[in-house]
């Protein structure tokens, strides 16, 4: 099960084929298909015009009808048209004569078909009569095709045929019908209006009903990026903006999102704009080339000018734009429209390039001189109107190379999109303001601007730009003389250089270091009241708060979130205010303090929401969201980690948003949905670039998939790679989940030492900061571990020490645990009794929870006490509850455990007494003891003496590992003798 990297760069340089596998976004045109081919098979045959645009896929679903039909026991023939078949009349059919002669069965037809064509007819009557029986004789012909069976007639690019081939297939549908047969033809959209008798045909065919039209469209952004994921073929699905970058340059059709991948293929850039800027496929940029030079030089004006305009536009800006008259415009207008280079919108008036890439072609063909004219005509020509927005004006003015007026329309536009949170446009905006602002100005403004760019690009989840730019940021501060604004950008900085894989020591310095700079107090918290500076460092100890928090220091963390709110206060800074006391409430949670932070946590998202902070509300989701995970809160958990993911992708906060769907991932497993969590894991994986912290939570819990499904070596990889990118980090919730699976993979392999290992190393980073709630897997773990090494003894003291950290946090069902291990302890030592209860309050603790792993191994280890106590069908009965639930899952190591407990006991039934190991004699005994009789009331039923009924006893309690007679009258409950006693016994006088 192995993972590779998401990035898309490796990607597509592994691309082995540009031809998509399978057929995306057609299922419901497969399904009509699927219906019509039964319809032709019970008698009544079909005639289907597949429609669309160039590229858009006919061909390729009129492969995968024909194979279709031919499993259903069809004969199917293909023939297609070509541009120069208008000058030859039947020219389809002819081509259709011979693909049919090289078909043995249809050797017959196909001769009869190519003389008919080839004879004039007879001699009398008029031409009109000659051609109309041809035309009756030919389509009576091909009805013949289906005589023998069901057959399919295929026809591709009818909108090329001549006149005569066109009244042959008109004759043909309606002979259709009556034969068991499907006729399919394909045609262009953008062919159709250009000849009137095929657009005549076509209209006739379908208001008649001699024909079904089925039209096939574009492929949905979602289709774009299912079929770009099998093109590049890495197991991942494709990330998501560079799916949606791939959409709008190709519109969704499949031949242009293979042709542009192709391209890409030879690239080693891996962003969406690698993607907008590429260069337009040859193969599509000949044809559009070709058509356009043959358009009239008003019309390639204009085509010109859109081009530069953009993909759509209005005629009012094309009229300000282009230097023609209002006849030669609409000349020129209609032209292009003819030949579908551009049309009329749904706006009024507004025309558009009917694709992206012919926009992007003829654009590269305007010489950068006339680009440049243009470009400022556009702008100017904008300027003012409903189109002229700042985002517009922006573009056009760089392109330009009118610095100034782009700079001041960036900045404006930039700061309207960050008002709304469309942190893509901002980004863009901003980094054009970058690029034209004067090589003048002020230090102070250069650092305002580049930390609203880094602070944008963070947003976006473009993190190593977000670096430079908080560096480059706070290097201009400090060059202007502003050391509160160079120490206030370190905040933001720090959070980057998390999600870049900075360690807490490099970032707590970084951290320390900038608050040094403006206090000269001895400590960080003997720093005096200083109104100017309390916001600064309110934000740099809210950030400190969530460094130690995030590495479960949570008293340190605790001590500077709560004086971060406190400056925050102070200052009126509500985002560090619900910041800091999200930190706190993750904090509070883990310290056991669980209505305390989960009450903090759900009025900081709250109030955060309130006041439009979307930063704050989603961060307060994610922590919220993935501490419930954590803390085997999964319904609390997966209830905000959905409505954190909805809510961080309306606000396009991206790295929220994959990291909360990782830690989603983790809640699927949890809770048994492993195929779901693998999913989402992967998609997690593929969406979140540059995010480190989601990729370590996706390969946990795609590593814990993989081990369910006993995928050991692919589980072995998958968390050796988060361990390795944990260590880095150094911090215990990116390694220790990674160390726990890793440990479970151990003891799968029957490498106790290994796993013993493990475990040890999971113990101790718990213990450096005495957690719980990530120490709570390896309790078990470690005790199988112990035991599996055959060291009892070394397994008591395990759970002894894992034991004192759980207890001393008593978290909500990481109790649970130690219930479980020492139900483990009990059964290793003999004491059924002792394990069936710890066991049996394990399962059901597990169950409550919903912690399916874990769950199930407790339900086969209380099916061994339940065997080893001799209750058999208790036994039986547990395992196979276990064995449905470990089917469910889809774990087999689990399933095969369950059904050797499941076997044993019922072995046990079948085979000698249902007693046993009791005496038939003894189980008299047991019966009556059952029956809530006294010692002398059995002897005198059994005609025994009083003190024979108190050894049997004595030997019974024995035997059973039990201590009271009640324990002996429940597992005489549970044997299958229901109707009869035993007998031929031992019988003692």
């Amino acid at each position: 099960m192995a993972v590779r990297s998401a990035s898309y760069t490796s990607s597509v340089n592994h691309t082995a084929v540009l031809v998509s596998p399978i057929l995306v976004g057609r299922d419901d045109l497969l399904d009509l298909a699927d219906q019509r081919i039964r319809e032709v098979q019970e008698g009544s045959g079909r005639f289907l015009l597949l429609s669309g645009e160039a590229g858009v896929g006919k061909t390729r679903l009129l492969g995968a009808i024909e194979r279709r039909a031919a499993a259903a026991g069809f004969q199917t023939i293909r023939c297609g048209a070509y541009p120069s078949d208008l000058q030859v009349g039947a020219a389809i059919l002819i081509d259709l004569a011979r693909s049919m002669g090289r078909i043995e069965p249809l050797e017959p037809v196909a001769s009869r078909l190519a003389a008919r064509l080839e004879d004039e007819g007879p001699a009398a009557g008029d031409p009109h009569r000659r051609r109309r029986l041809l035309v009756l004789d030919v389509a009576e012909i091909l009805a013949t095709i289906a005589a023998d069976g069901p057959a399919m007639l295929s026809f591709e690019d009818v909108h090329w045929s001549d006149d005569l081939t066109l009244e042959i297939l008109e004759a043909l549908a309606r002979r259709v019908p009556e034969v068991p047969l499907l006729v399919a033809a394909t045609f262009r959209t953008d062919e159709l209006f250009a000849r009137g008798p095929f657009r005549e045909w076509r209209a006739r065919l379908v208001a008649q009903r001699r024909a079904e039209q089925v039209r096939v469209g574009r492929l949905t952004a979602a289709d774009t990026a299912t079929m770009a994921t099998l093109l590049i073929s890495t197991g991942l699905p494709i990330a998501r903006d560079i799916a949606a970058a791939i959409h709008g340059r190709t519109d969704g059709i499949p031949l242009h999102v293979e042709e542009l991948l192709a391209v890409l293929a030879t690239s080693n850039e891996s962003s969406p704009d690698a993607v907008r800027q590429a260069e337009v496929p040859e193969s599509v940029e000949d044809a559009i080339v070709a058509r356009f030079d043959q358009r009239s030089p008003g019309a390639q004006a204009i085509a010109r000018a859109g081009a530069v305009i953009g993909r759509a536009f209005d005629l009012d800006l094309l009229s300000a734009v282009v230097d023609i008259g209002e006849d030669e415009l609409s000349r020129s207008l209609t032209e292009l429209a003819d030949q579908f280079i551009l049309l009329p919108t749904s706006a009024t008036d507004g025309f558009g390039f009917r694709h992206s890439l012919i926009c992007d072609a003829i654009y590269e063909r305007i010489s950068a001189p006339d680009r440049r004219r243009l470009h400022a005509r556009v702008a100017d020509a904008a300027v003012g109107t409903d189109v002229g927005t700042d985002s517009f004006l922006a573009f056009h003015f760089e392109r330009a190379g009118r610095g100034p007026e782009a700079h001041a329309a960036a900045l404006r536009g930039a700061a309207a999109a960050t008002l709304i949170s469309s942190h893509g446009v901002a980004r863009e905006l901003y980094a054009c303001a970058l690029r034209t602002a004067p090589v003048d100005l002020d230090p102070g403004e250069r650092g305002r601007l580049l930390e609203a760019f880094g602070t944008s690009a963070a947003a976006n989840d473009d993190n190593a730009v977000a670096d430079a730019a908080f560096r480059d940021a706070r290097a201009a501060y400090r060059a202007a003389g502003d050391s509160l604004a160079a120490a206030a950008v370190v905040a933001p900085l720090a959070a980057v250089r998390h999600v870049l894989g900075d360690g807490l020591e490099r970032r707590a310095e970084l951290i320390i270091a900038a608050l040094a700079e403006i206090s000269h107090a001895p400590s960080l918290h003997a720093m005096p009241s200083h109104p100017p500076s309390d916001r600064v460092r309110g934000r740099l100890l809210a950030a400190l708060a969530s460094a130690y928090m995030l590495d479960r220091r949570l008293d340190e963390s605790i001590a500077f979130a709560t004086e971060a709110r406190r400056l925050a206060g102070l200052a009126g800074d509500a985002p560090t205010e619900w910041n800091a006391a999200t930190t706190l409430g993750s904090c509070l949670v883990f310290a056991g303090r669980m209505d305390e932070g989960w009450r903090l946590l759900t009025t900081s998202i709250a109030e955060s929401r309130a006041a439009h902070l979307e930063a704050e509300a989603a961060r307060g989701s994610r922590m919220l969201g993935s501490c419930a995970s954590v803390l085997l809160d999964y319904q609390r958990a997966e209830t905000w980690l959905q409505e954190g993911i909805d809510y961080a992708e309306r606000a396009e906060l991206w790295n929220h948003r994959h990291y909360m769907a990782a830690h989603l991932a983790h809640v699927y497993w949890a809770t048994g949905r492993w195929a779901a969590a693998a999913d989402v894991a992967r998609q997690a994986l593929a969406d979140g670039r540059g995010g480190v912290t989601t990729r370590i939570a996706a390969l946990h819990a795609l590593g814990f998939v993989a081990l369910g499904w006993d995928d050991l070596d692919g589980a072995a990889e998958i968390l050796g790679e988060a361990r390795d990118l944990g260590r880095r980090m150094a911090e215990l919730q990116r390694l220790s989940p990674a160390l726990w699976g890793l440990a479970e993979v151990a003891l799968a392999r029957g490498d106790a030492a290994a796993a013993i290992e493990l475990a040890e190393s999971g113990r101790e980073t718990s213990a450096a900061v005495r957690d719980a709630g990530y120490l709570f897997p390896f309790v078990v773990t470690g005790t199988r571990a112990y035991l599996a090494a055959g060291d009892p003894q070394a397994a008591r003291r395990w759970l002894a020490s894992t034991a004192d950290l759980i207890q001393a946090r008593r978290i909500p069902g990481t109790l649970v645990a130690i219930d479980h291990a020492e139900g483990l302890l009990a059964l290793a030592d003999g004491s059924t009794g002792q394990a069936r209860e710890s066991l049996g309050a394990a399962a059901t603790g597990w169950a409550e929870l919903g912690r399916s792993w874990e769950g199930t191994a407790s339900l086969v280890d209380l099916a061994r006490a339940q065997l080893r106590s001799n209750r058999r069908v208790e036994a039986a009965r547990t395992a196979a509850t276990a064995a449905t639930a470990a089917t469910e899952l889809g774990a087999p190591r689990l399933i095969a455990a369950a059904a050797e407990v499941l076997t044993a006991a019922r072995r046990g039934n079948a085979g000698g007494d249902p007693w046993s190991p009791l005496s038939a004699r003894e189980f008299e005994v047991a019966r009556l003891v059952a029956d809530g009789m006294t010692n002398a009331q059995i002897a005198a039923e059994l005609a025994i003496a009083p003190k024979t009924v108190a050894a049997h006893i004595e030997h019974m309690l024995a035997k059973l590992s039990v201590s009271r007679r009640a324990e002996i009258a429940a597992w005489t409950a549970s044997v299958p003798v229901l109707h009869s006693r035993p007998h031929g016994g031992d019988r003692e006088e």
